[in-house]
């Protein structure tokens, strides 16, 4: 078993095609799905997704991109909403200085209300930080030292630091698709790097397809192909980090129920 950790099914590039997509998913082993969201006062889409399909579940949060226009979303709604059984995270969240679409105070105010959600409700933080490595580190630190809060690094492609800096601060790191692409050998020295028990796999879909599929659309199927070359470059078999990292997921995302299936293995890797 596969688990896409991290993906936005709620996007009109699934539109029409969500029961096929699914499917697919399911046939190339990957049987549970986070979509997740980024817009808080679009959450209902990304709910009713989750609701539509016992293999999806979801999260609540302001993507950094849309910092500055969800501004000011108070922390209690976002805990209220996470009531929900199938919201099973917070975010994502975070820094964005490669597009810095929204004013940097507001993305770090936005980071800030949405660790305090996580610390709150106990749900794993979804972290998205590109270009943003010093002030990621010192913001996770600052609000570790505040009070401990479970959280990952979604899409990893940031450098060795804030990756040891994540693990030092108890976070998981989740790795998609630039995993696979050429150019990335120092995003697979990193993932052969880092603790066994802190990885997970994920799409990002619609974006960043693996190879040899990229430049098309990704989909939750092709984390398969993500974890192919994980454990290439960790020197395991893909049965070993199927098994692994989906211990993880349900390590980090405890208000997902495991599966039968996977309980005595989930326990075993624990």
């Amino acid at each position: 078993m596969i688990v896409d950790s991290h993906c936005h099914l709620d996007f009109p590039d699934f539109d029409g095609e969500r029961d096929e997509l699914i499917a697919r998913a399911k046939e190339a082993g990957v049987e549970l799905m986070v979509t997740i969201c980024t817009h808080v006062r679009k959450f209902d889409q990304v709910r009713a997704i989750a609701e539509a399909y016992p293999e999806v579940y979801c999260s609540v949060g302001t993507h950094p991109h849309n910092a500055g226009t969800e501004r000011g979303i108070p922390v209690d709604e976002i805990v209220k909403l996470a009531e929900h059984p199938k919201v099973v995270a917070i975010g994502e969240a975070g820094l964005d200085y490669f597009y810095d679409k929204a004013p940097r105070d507001a993305q770090a105010e936005g980071l800030r209300i949405h660790i305090e959600a996580a610390r709150q409700t106990g749900l794993p933080l979804v972290i998205h930080s590109r270009d943003a490595d010093d002030d990621m580190a010192a913001i996770l630190r600052e609000e570790m030292g505040k009070g401990t809060f479970p959280a990952l690094l979604h899409c990893f492609s940031s450098g060795r630091d804030l990756a040891l800096t994540g693990i030092e601060l108890g976070l998981y790191v989740s790795f998609s698709g630039i995993l696979t692409f050429k150019k990335s050998e120092e995003l697979r020295d990193i993932a052969r790097e880092l603790p066994a028990d802190r990885l997970l796999v994920e799409t990002d879909a619609p974006y960043l397809a693996p190879q040899p599929r990229r430049g098309k659309r990704n989909e939750p199927a092709y984390t398969a192909m993500t974890a192919a070359v994980l454990a290439e470059v960790r020197g395991v078999s893909e049965e070993e980090i199927a098994r692994q990292t989906t211990a993880n997921f349900f390590r980090l995302f405890k208000k997902v129920p495991k599966p039968e299936s996977v309980s005595n293995e989930v326990a075993g890797a624990a």
